[in-house]
């Protein structure tokens, strides 16, 4: 496998993410949605690139120093490779430059995987929010990490 590059996403991204949007989440972001966040100020996205192939993606806004982690998604080829924690350390990277005061996100209960990532990042449950996912419905945990 090539070394992995963590870049800024580009339109040029947007198709392949919508397909790993696809492959990843039972309501997935669409095309148009990803190519909007590329004009939006309070977006920071950015793709897990291996040469010509992407492994997956990070979206984010920060809004007045508190970052919101919209998605990280990872492709089944990709998986167990270091891809999530990469990409999730790149944000906190970005956000702690930004002066951002935290970084916050929800995670599926069932998530275990995810959880455990996150909570070997830094961040720590901070509340549940009760069937915040459909297809199926389910828990949200909400994790933050505080940055100062």
């Amino acid at each position: 496998m090539s070394e992995l590059k963590i870049i800024k996403m580009a339109e040029s991204h947007v198709k392949d993410l919508a397909l790993l949007e696809k492959e990843c989440f039972s309501t997935p972001w669409t095309e148009k949605g990803l190519s909007d966040e590329l004009s939006n100020p309070n977006a920071r996205f950015y793709v897990a690139a291996f040469d010509d192939a992407v492994g997956g993606y990070i979206g984010a806004h920060n809004v007045v120093g508190e970052v919101y982690i919209t998605n990280v998604a990872v492709s089944n080829a990709f998986r167990r490779k270091g891809v999530a924690q990469s990409l999730v350390g790149h944000l906190l990277n970005v956000s702690e430059l930004e002066n951002a005061d935290f970084v916050t996100l929800e995670v599926r209960e069932s998530n275990l995987p995810a959880r455990s990532l996150y909570e070997k990042m830094g961040f720590e449950v901070v509340g549940t929010r009760k069937d915040f996912y459909e297809q199926p419905r389910e828990n949200a945990i909400l994790m933050t990490k505080n940055l100062r």
